[in-house]
């Protein structure tokens, strides 16, 4: 695997972790586009730093869980303000 490649997916991980943040988010921050951050976290990640790893997928999960809640949030923000 090319090295600038798994600088980039180690340095979203710790990102993720740091940060608590979602795929999109990580994704606008880092210019990227959400399948390549997907990609980086779940599959590269694992190969790379399988500690890390573990942390990512911990709180992709929870962000997982909590998604349709979210989603009813944005709608309600829209048609309140």
């Amino acid at each position: 695997m090319n090295n600038y490649i798994e600088q980039r997916t180690k340095q979203l991980g710790q990102y993720i972790v740091d940060n608590h943040c979602t795929v999109r988010q990580v994704a606008k921050i880092f210019y990227l586009s959400k399948s390549t951050v997907h990609k980086d976290v779940t599959t590269r990640l694992k190969q790379i730093d399988n500690n890390l790893y573990q942390q990512v997928n911990k709180i992709l999960q929870t962000n997982w869980k909590e998604r349709h809640i979210r989603g009813g949030q944005a709608t309600k923000q829209k048609y309140l303000g």
